[in-house]
């Protein structure tokens, strides 16, 4: 009996493949890159969250680092939020990363009227992420926030949903969708930023485009990203189109020549490319 036992290892180990290949075998970690300091929320932020060991741009620093090209162009930039909520989870951690941007957008233009609505989405969104419950918590304080006219309260609200799904996620060990977050969250605000710089040009206000770090940054987490996500065309495509972004956005002369408007184009065209791309679905 025990050669008979001895036989059949052979084959139990030429059979365990078929059940070992599956998609959620975990890859061989890459070292993540080093997110822009000036992104990072402030140090007692994170540990009142929990997420010191894990660093993405902050979307609310994203947006604070625009207040200088205020009033922005909301009605050249208003986004339609898809009627069907997309099946896979890297396409619902990119919208969920649109629609906290929305939110600041809504915030800075102060049309509080659009927060109920936001809200629900972003309820829904996160309740398909698998993160309903802490996002709840904040759909609350949202539309009371609303409701007692508190943009500032709203803004912190908005913050902490993006900290707090982060760290679903990360005690999940899903940290690419963490990252596709504050992904979709930057490049809406870059599209909104270039929109503002075109429609109203100078040199000063095309300075607040010329970010090549985070252009490097979000280049670099994408390579950093599960096969099954990173080889899709339109992540592909995107970090073609981020790497040659970043060039774009490097200040020539040490910042002593000025940002042209031929450049500013170039940036907004760039910027509009990759929300299309970072919006197609799997199942497109």
């Amino acid at each position: 009996m025990k050669i008979l036992r001895l036989s059949l290892l052979p084959l139990l180990l030429l059979a365990s493949p078929v059940w070992a290949q599956k998609d959620d075998i975990e890859e061989p970690e890459q070292a993540a890159p080093l997110a822009p300091e000036d992104l990072l929320d402030d140090e007692h932020v994170r540990e009142e969250l929990a997420v010191n060991d894990f660093t993405a741009p902050s979307i609310a620093k994203v947006f604070d680092s625009l207040r200088q090209l205020a009033p922005l162009p909301m009605a050249d930039v208003e986004r339609k939020i898809p009627e069907r909520m997309p099946l896979d989870r890297a396409d619902l951690a990119i919208e969920i990363g649109f629609l906290i941007a929305d939110g600041f957008l809504i915030v800075q233009a102060n049309d509080l009227a659009k927060v109920e609505p936001l809200a629900k989405e972003l309820s829904r969104y996160g309740k398909a992420l698998g993160a309903g419950e802490r996002v709840s918590r904040h759909v609350a304080s949202l539309l009371e926030s609303a409701k007692n006219n508190k943009p500032d309260q709203l803004k912190k609200e908005l913050a902490a949903t993006q900290k707090d799904v982060e760290k679903e996620l990360v005690a999940l060990r899903d940290t690419d969708l963490a990252h596709l977050i504050s992904l979709g969250g930057w490049l809406r605000a870059l599209h909104v930023a270039s929109t503002a710089v075109k429609k109203q040009y100078s040199p000063e206000r095309a300075k607040e485009l010329m970010r090549e770090d985070i252009a490097d940054y979000y280049t670099e987490t994408l390579g950093t990203l599960h096969p099954r996500i990173s080889e899709r065309p339109n992540f592909v495509e995107m970090r073609e189109i981020l790497s040659g972004l970043r060039n774009d956005m490097v200040m020539e002369e040490g910042g002593k020549k000025p940002v042209t408007e031929a450049m500013v184009a170039s940036i907004f065209e760039k910027s509009a490319k990759l929300v299309t791309l970072a919006s197609k679905r799997v199942e497109e």
